[in-house]
């Protein structure tokens, strides 16, 4: 079975509704923006997490960082906090799924990095306990969330919520914030 043609229309313009309206929040999406590359340009790393959907959001900005994005330039620090199979399963088997983030940022993370977080509900206990967590190693955090926010609204230092209930709509959005912030570390950083 085929879709219809006016439901494809429908998505494609939903879609691009959201992503409109982020256009409000391009003051704070500057203030991002400075946050990671003076991060980075100071020593320090990007951490990144978020579960199922937002995992591959995670996965995706932290390759592009120490990969690259558009042009050639330097490797840059960035740890998806999704990718280690072996840190996960042992620290959700010996302390619990919600420790899964908070255990790593512990381990890994130092005063000058920044926890990239995303999340459509912004309800993951996981995210919520990271960012904690690195609120009292004094790591700043940045939100991409969904929805009204959730349970992680105001936890972190910069948040962005795209105010919409459907999780793909959310993504798609997330997905254009995360490709602004990267192509503004990559002007900074070009060869």
């Amino acid at each position: 079975m085929s879709m219809n043609s006016e439901k494809i229309k429908q998505s494609i313009l939903d879609s691009a509704r959201v992503i409109e309206s982020m256009c409000l929040k391009a003051d704070t999406i500057s203030t991002i923006c400075r946050c990671v590359v003076d991060s980075l340009k100071s020593g320090g790393k990007i951490l990144t997490a978020g579960n199922g959907g937002s995992a591959a959001e995670a996965l995706h900005m932290s390759e592009e960082l120490v990969g690259r994005f558009r042009g050639n330039r330097i490797s840059l620090p960035a740890v998806a906090l999704v990718a280690d199979t072996t840190a996960l399963t042992c620290i959700a088997n010996d302390f619990g799924y919600d420790q899964v983030f908070g255990r790593q940022i512990e381990g890994l993370a130092r005063a000058g990095d920044v926890l990239v977080l995303f999340s459509s509900s912004g309800n993951a206990k996981n995210l919520e306990i990271a960012a904690r967590t690195a609120a009292q190693r004094g790591i700043k955090t940045i939100c991409f969330l969904g929805r009204d926010g959730g349970r992680l609204a105001g936890k972190g230092d910069f948040e962005i919520i795209i105010d919409h209930t459907q999780t793909e709509r959310i993504q798609e959005a997330h997905q254009v914030l995360l490709h602004i912030v990267l192509d503004a570390v990559e002007e900074e950083f070009k060869n």
